[in-house]
């Protein structure tokens, strides 16, 4: 068994002045345009005014960030910072620690795939406003590189210090908290039942999965509540912790296609795979998940997820070789043959009408 997590998480906004002043004198802000109007990014420059701390803004982070947009940063803004903050949700946190390596190496977006290729990134700073990835505290980061949504992780990516203010994700509106929080309860439930978990995922994932299954449901009813936001952000940084130890499985990687080519949000998609996933794992930690959820398509359904998408056989192979060719389908119990995970989006279509109102 092993447990290694060198980031510093940091509740509010208590003691942070010397804790950041100690990350370095020049910080580039990677954001959206959402940290605005929930309060984060002008807390942030207050902060960083007061401490004398030159900075500049990128605020145009895109979802499922493209090799591209990467590129364009740092031809923009150069190299030359000691901190790279990401500020908002997953995309922006994922950018940020593909910028933070290429401030301090001489490589290429693609290089980052190769782990041989870099020992070195500049401080990274992440602040969550939304309740789901879990990139606070985890060494992975997912990137669009050729139209396909690919991971790269690496030790040198944990952010130093994660912020975690609740307030910040009160103004996130129903769908988005709905997509989310399923991806921090995908997480959860992806490691409980990864071939990778061992008694320290479990401590983190069992513990998320309980909070989401309880809190998500109420909190779709009542946005507003700082209590229900709180429990949710604390949810999804233990799932961040459990994955940062055992990696996601085979729902992620089904899911992904669904992200790219028919723009599905991430957290959906990957969700509605769960059961199938679960059915086909039938271990002793998918019984303990189903004693905690229930069922989990009911689960999905009391939160109003709707999908619908067309597709055809082609396609759906093509679906099917990049998920074969996955480094999930290693770590998920079950065989998941080619003509399992072929079974899986035929599955889905077919459950696509459950998930329709």
């Amino acid at each position: 068994m092993a447990f290694y997590l060198p980031t510093k998480i940091m509740y509010e906004n208590e003691i942070l002045k010397n804790e950041i002043d100690k990350l370095g004198k020049r910080f580039l802000i990677i954001t959206g345009k959402s940290s605005k109007r929930n309060g984060s990014l002008e807390d942030l420059i207050n902060l960083l005014e007061s401490l004398d701390k030159e900075y500049e803004i990128f605020d145009e982070s895109k979802e499922n960030p493209p090799k591209e947009l990467i590129e364009n940063i740092t031809q923009k803004y150069g190299k030359n910072w000691d901190v790279v903050v990401g500020l908002g949700g997953g995309s922006p946190m994922d950018t940020a620690k593909a910028v933070a390596v290429l401030c301090k190496n001489n490589i290429s977006v693609e290089d980052l795939y190769d782990q041989s290729k870099y020992d070195t990134a500049a401080n990274i700073l992440c602040i969550p406003t939304t309740a789901g990835t879990g990139s606070e505290v985890t060494q992975y980061s997912v990137l669009t590189i050729n139209g396909r949504k690919r991971g790269f992780k690496h030790e040198k990516i944990f952010p130093k210090i994660a912020i975690l203010n609740p307030k910040y994700t009160i103004s996130l509106p129903k769908d988005l908290t709905i997509s989310t929080g399923l991806d921090a309860f995908s997480h959860a439930v992806e490691s409980a039942l990864s071939l990778r978990s061992n008694e320290f995922s479990e401590i983190f994932a069992f513990k998320a999965i309980k909070i989401i299954k309880n809190t998500l449901p109420k909190l779709v009813n009542d946005l507003e509540n700082y209590e229900y936001r709180k429990e949710m952000l604390l949810a999804s940084t233990y799932a961040g912790i459990a994955i940062s130890i055992t990696g996601t499985t085979i729902a992620h990687s089904l899911g992904y296609s669904l992200t790219t080519d028919k723009n599905l949000r991430h957290g959906i998609a990957t969700a509605v795979f769960l059961p199938f996933e679960m059915k086909i794992a039938g271990t002793k930690k998918s019984k303990i998940i189903h004693e905690l959820v229930g069922d989990i398509e009911d689960f999905i359904k009391t939160l109003g997820v709707e999908i619908y998408f067309e597709t055809n056989e082609s396609e759906i192979e093509k679906w099917v070789n990049a998920v074969s060719n996955s480094s999930h389908v290693k770590v998920t119990p079950g065989n998941f043959n080619k003509e399992k995970i072929k079974e899986a989006y035929y599955w889905l279509i077919e459950k696509s009408k459950f998930f329709r109102r």
